[in-house]
């Protein structure tokens, strides 16, 4: 089932496998202003937010955090966790209080393991979230950095 990137795990995923990947759920709410994770740290879980914003942000030598993406309701958050050497690629920070269901990366990537189907389609889910994520990464350094901008070509 492919579904595009901006929706959620109920979209993605088909219902059995939703299902199952939400046997391993946690509830957790982090406050405003909380860090999520930095760029280079272990990725060892991933979230589902149900409500508030997150931020991702790219750090950037000599200026502030660029903040590439704001994440919200149904949105995966994390996606380094699936990919070795499992460490973040950018940073994440609650611009509202945030409630989400979190996922331990280690037990969800042995279910994908023993059931190569539910493993195809996590893999499929998360690859497009990545893909969107390179999409917006891009257009939005352009935007911050370049002399003219992202430009219309894309």
């Amino acid at each position: 089932m492919n579904a595009p990137a901006t929706a959620g795990m109920l979209q993605a995923l088909p219902a059995e496998h939703r299902h199952r990947l939400m046997c391993f759920a946690r509830e957790v709410s982090f406050p405003q202003g909380t860090r999520l994770f930095e760029e280079g740290g272990k990725a060892d879980r991933f979230w589902i937010i149900r409500t508030g914003t997150v931020a991702l942000d790219m750090h950037v030598p000599g200026r502030r955090a660029a903040v590439i993406e704001t994440l919200d309701h149904n949105q995966l958050l994390g996606w380094s966790w699936l990919f070795a050497p499992h460490s973040w690629h950018l940073g994440a920070e609650a611009t509202s209080p945030v409630r989400a269901y979190e996922f331990d990366a280690t037990a969800v990537r042995s279910m994908c393991r023993d059931d190569p189907a539910l493993g195809a389609s996590v893999a499929q889910w998360v690859g497009d979230v990545l893909a969107h994520r390179l999409r917006s990464s891009r257009i939005r350094l352009l935007d911050l950095y370049a002399p003219y901008g992202s430009g219309s070509f894309l």
